[in-house]
């Protein structure tokens, strides 16, 4: 195993004025080492990261992080910017940057010596070491925590220290070796393989800085950062914390979140036990001292694992940044809460679509979560029925529908019969698609007590031929319902029964009395309007909503926007006509356009592109020609004023042609290779050129407009380099 941090993964001025930028350069140095396979799929990765939770940290710290399929070892690269950079903390840019990239599966030991990196970032004598470090090898020797075989002098510290605007610290006392801990305290065990505990200081604590990072994980004992809250006079029974702390990754935040709680403890004399719930597992708190606490903190963006052994206290509940930034305020929270003897609701665990989100998050993009967690689940279900019901028409002719139950009726030479069997088993798993986008949409709010009167709602709405529309609105109903039961105070002796009788039982009931009875039947003709709308689609009405729908698909690739116009194109097929079919075919056609586009635009213009630009262009040919639209987010994550509004032309052009030309579709997915189920399957074909002409167009004329680069960029500007747009 390589070590994580090398002079070669260490660049002391880092040229890069953006975030993504600073990632390419960093991520590039990983690349040149062998450490990553697939350099833009590696960024695509630490762009999803990103874009969950801002990584910038108070203090200058930019902490980019992912776990990705593309990393072949755990793998630390260091960058250090003059000017700073933009990564979303609330004190400004950060001027130490460290990209920290993990494989898929990583082992657990490696992990465990990231988390105690992203402990001792919070070490303001660690971060003044890296800020007037002058050489790589010795920068990457602090980071690993060893000794540098010569103590290097630092030349001109003051000038690198001017650049960082960090005041001067001696590198030597960085290279010290850590004195042994004091003999009259116990060792502590390692705090990222297990809870730690942080009593309240009795005396001062050691001045040594602590060793570096890579050394083996033991617990800091540096002066914690003098806190807003007021340190209390020592008394026999000091309050006590019990909290969580984890982040989707579980790398970075959540032992960064670990440490500043536990350093604002000892300032407030106040006994904090963590519990990190990181990648590498976690060990669970005793019972005995969660039972002994007198309140508990959660900083999580994911969910708590096992909430329920925290119900009934004095609880603050906020994301792991809070965890990081506001802990003595956090602190100070808890112990006004016990003071006021308030208690925790009875413990619920947070909804999947919930987990990660920021506690500022309003009820829209809640709304937008839940529902994009009913469509991810249904999508499986469209797929399988839908394609086996048009490949069953392909054998079998669109009279397949009629032919008797293959139960009753089944010969083994006839093609009809195969055909049959093909159309009763795709019918049966296209039956699920409503009552599954209802249950997991009231799972998405409610977790798993919205199952039952989620499935049960959707059932309904297929029942009273609510279609789609009641499926939505049912999930949604159903998680309110829910919801509401939740947050009724049981009796402890009833808590047992609540999720698997009480709540099954009652919000069943309601959710059936309101689908049947009351908002059922005004959905049910809402959806038949809907239904006899799309059927009548003609000349100009048609062709808008062609555009519409190019549109939605192209925006995001993929993500929320894309969803929805896909999900309103397969609840059509659900009872099919002319005009559901006619949308299914501008969706999957408009879906194709952006990765066809940047494929053609790297053929014909590739000196406009960067090499690995390039060879995402010939895959983009395969998933374009395939419906993934996804093919085209690395081009868009490169330089996405220019390759978005591209790819939104097209699939508009494309979209509006295909209604225009009345193409229809029965299949949900398959692209080119679905083509003989398509109706008008040659004006099909030109609908989907005519938008990849438009877009390869638009990108090549946007692209062309910018400052040029050579092909094949040796020693050319960075931004030449990474392909991330100078204005941009």
């Amino acid at each position: 195993m390589s070590e994580l941090i090398t002079a070669e993964l260490v660049d002391l001025d880092l040229s890069a004025e953006t975030k993504e930028a600073a990632a390419r350069s960093l991520a590039e140095r990983m690349a040149a080492s062998g450490r990553v396979t697939d350099l833009e799929g590696f960024l695509a990765d630490i762009a999803a990261r990103e874009a969950q939770m801002p990584t910038g940290l108070d203090g200058g710290i930019g902490i980019p992080h992912c776990r990705s399929e593309h990393v072949t070892e755990p793998t630390l690269a260091f960058g250090r910017s003059a000017a700073g950079i933009d990564f979303g903390a609330p004190d400004g840019p950060a001027d130490l940057i460290f990209l920290i990239a993990a494989p898929a599966g990583g082992d657990a030991d490696h992990l465990s010596i990231l988390s105690t990196l992203a402990r001792h970032l919070m070490d303001e004598t660690f971060t003044g070491a890296l800020r007037s470090a002058t050489a790589p090898e010795r920068t990457a020797a602090l980071i690993r925590g060893d000794e540098p075989e010569a103590a290097e002098p630092d030349a001109e510290p003051g000038a690198v220290v001017a650049e960082s605007g960090a005041e001067p610290e001696p590198s030597a006392r960085a290279a010290e070796p850590a004195e042994p801990a004091e003999p009259a305290e116990p060792a502590e065990p390692d705090r990222d393989a297990q809870p730690v505990a942080v009593p309240r200081p009795t005396a001062a604590p050691d001045p040594t800085p602590p060793p570096g990072p890579m050394a083996e994980p033991a617990p800091s004992t540096a002066t914690p950062t003098p806190s807003t809250a007021t340190p209390t006079p020592s008394t026999p029974t000091s309050f006590r914390i019990v909290a969580i702390t984890s982040c989707p990754t579980g790398i970075a935040h959540t032992y960064m979140a670990a440490e500043s709680l536990e350093k604002a403890g000892q300032a407030a004399g106040v006994e904090v036990f963590v519990e990190t719930q990181g990648s590498a597992g976690f060990q669970r708190l005793d019972p005995q001292l969660i039972a002994d606490a007198d309140g508990v903190i959660f900083a999580h963006d994911v969910e708590v694992r096992e909430k329920e052994r925290f119900a009934g206290k004095p609880t603050v509940d906020v994301g792991v940044k809070a965890g990081i930034n506001r802990a003595a305020e956090l602190i100070a929270e808890v112990r006004q809460k016990a003071a006021h003897g308030e208690t925790g609701a009875p413990a619920r665990a947070a909804a999947p679509m919930d987990k990660g989100a920021d506690m500022g998050d309003n009820f829209a993009t809640r709304l937008r979560k839940w529902l994009m967690t009913g469509v991810s689940y249904m999508v499986p279900f469209v797929a399988a029925g839908g394609l086996l019901i048009a490949l069953a028409f392909a054998i079998g002719g669109y009279t397949v529908n009629k032919a008797p139950s293959v139960a009753e009726h089944f010969l083994w030479t006839e093609s009809a019969s195969w055909a049959a069997l093909l159309f009763q088993i795709g019918s049966v798993a296209f039956g699920f698609l409503v009552p599954v986008l209802a249950g997991f949409i009231a799972y998405g709010m409610a977790d798993r007590p919205g199952l039952v009167p989620g499935f049960v709602g959707g059932a309904i709405a297929l029942t009273i031929n609510a279609g789609f529309l009641g499926g939505l609105i049912a999930g949604l109903l159903a998680g309110a319902v829910v919801m509401a039961i939740q947050r009724v105070r049981i009796p402890p002796v009833l808590r047992g029964i609540m999720p698997v009788v009480v709540i099954p039982l009652i919000s069943s009931a309601i959710v059936g009395f309101l689908m049947f009875l009351v908002i059922g039947k005004p959905i049910a003709a809402l959806q038949k309007g809907l239904t006899d709308w799309l059927s009548g689609l003609t000349g100009a009405n048609a062709i808008i909503l062609g555009v519409l729908l190019g549109l939605m698909m192209c925006f995001d690739l993929g993500g929320p926007l894309n969803k929805v116009a896909y999900a309103f194109a397969v609840g059509g097929l659900a009872n099919p006509n002319e005009g559901s079919l006619k949308v299914m075919a501008a969706v999957m056609a408009a879906g194709m356009v952006p990765p066809l586009a940047m494929a053609l635009a790297t053929t014909v213009r590739g000196r406009l592109f960067t090499k690995a630009e390039r060879e995402n262009g010939k895959a983009a040919w395969v998933l374009g020609a395939s419906f993934i639209t996804e093919g085209a987010i690395p081009f868009a994550a490169a330089d996405p004023l220019r390759v978005i509004p591209s790819a939104m032309a097209g699939g508009a052009v494309t979209g509006a042609l295909s209604m225009a030309f009345g193409c229809t579709l029965r299949a949900p997915h398959g692209g080119i290779f679905v083509v003989p189920l398509i109706g008008q399957p040659f004006l099909y074909l030109l609908a989907i050129a005519a938008g990849t002409g438009v877009s390869t167009a638009l990108v090549i004329l946007l692209k062309g407009l910018r400052k040029p680069s050579p092909a094949d960029p040796a020693p050319a500007p960075a931004d030449a380099e990474t392909g991330v747009p100078v204005a941009a």
